[in-house]
């Protein structure tokens, strides 16, 4: 994939399929001084564009809609700013000046934080570095979940291993309080040498989840058969490193090794260009920083994005809830008879 210096550019635009339109520039001129004039409703609010192909828009038209929907918030990673620390007393620690943040864990505890903010649709990006060397018996999460009995959640987990052996890569969404959708995936590059980014795109359409921009799971808003999705409530990030030695390596059968503690993982480079919410209303937002912060509201997988999909699912998928016929006796779920490579 070709690389561009351009301010604003970002490399997920490749995976951006394009809305049809047919629509021409004078009407979206009026609709959007239509908007200007009033206050955005609540489906805008929410990200819901009043019309099917901002994308044609001249750059000029297209910002202005967005300051006017107040849709898009980009924060460019200071951990002091956009986090707390929420568990760990001293384990976790934000350093260059808010630039690095690190997790660790001893056999008197692991750590965690949480964003300040609350999330309703967006793209969450963070670099990771993992836990080196026997990491096995650990398990270092990263996440959007919202609170209560009927919690909404999407989530990364990487459960460690033996020196030498791979890490597991677990993803899992809930809605509603209900999980039981995990796919499990080995990665193609040791994820503790240097950081990788790890990303979350989150709209109306669908869930994807990204390693270093390569798509390894989709997951698809099928409320119209009755699968729950996660669309009303709003989610903060949480991060954390634990021990869950009774079953994350071999199912509990490796334990973790004490002697190597404190075991630490390390984060940088955080950004959400999202839906944020405040108080009396569905979400606000800073100004964006440019065109390109919107377009996690309509993303979905080109041509491109489907291949690498099929690549990583065909090569270093090891669990999808899908083919668990032992799992599921009476039929899988109904929304894996779609296809998962749309």
């Amino acid at each position: 994939m070709v690389m561009s210096t351009r301010k604003g550019y970002s490399p997920e635009m490749a995976y951006i399929k394009e809305p049809n339109c047919t629509s021409n520039i004078t009407e979206y001129k009026s609709r959007i001084l239509l908007i200007l004039k009033i206050s955005p409703s609540p489906s805008v609010r929410k990200g819901k564009m009043p019309f099917s192909c901002p994308s044609k828009l001249p750059s000029m038209l297209l910002f202005a809609l967005l300051l006017a929907c107040l849709v898009v918030a980009s924060m460019g990673g200071n951990f002091f700013q956009d986090f707390d620390i929420t568990w760990g007393d001293q384990r976790a620690k934000i350093l260059n000046g808010g630039q690095l943040l690190t997790l660790s864990l001893d056999k008197d505890s692991g750590s965690g934080f949480r964003s300040k903010n609350e999330y309703l649709f967006g793209r969450i990006d963070m670099q990771i570095k993992l836990v080196s060397g026997n990491s096995a018996g650990t398990v270092t999460t990263y996440y959007l979940s919202s609170q209560g009995p009927t919690h909404d959640e999407i989530d990364f987990e990487f459960l460690g291993n033996v020196t030498g052996e791979p890490y597991t890569l677990h993803t899992n969404v809930f809605s509603q309080g209900k999980g039981n959708k995990e796919q499990q995936f080995y990665l193609w590059f040791d994820p503790t040498k240097a950081f990788h980014t790890y990303s979350i795109v989150w709209n109306q359409q669908r869930i994807i989840f990204l390693v270093d921009n390569i798509p390894l799971r989709v997951f698809h808003n099928s409320e119209s058969i009755g699968v729950p999705f996660p669309t009303k409530q709003p989610m903060r990030i949480y991060s954390s490193l634990w021990n869950a030695d009774d079953w994350a390596t071999r199912g509990g059968l490796v334990k973790t090794d004490w002697t190597q503690a404190p075991f630490t993982a390390s984060y940088r480079n955080f950004k959400a260009t999202a839906c944020v919410r405040s108080p009396g209303s569905s979400c606000t937002s800073t100004s964006p920083n440019s065109v390109e912060d919107s377009t996690w509201q309509v993303q979905a997988l080109d041509a491109s994005g489907r291949n690498r999909l099929r690549w990583v699912q065909q090569k270093y998928m090891i669990y999808n809830y899908c083919t668990d016929l032992k799992r599921f006796p009476q039929g899988i779920p109904a929304e894996c008879k779609r296809s998962r490579f749309l």
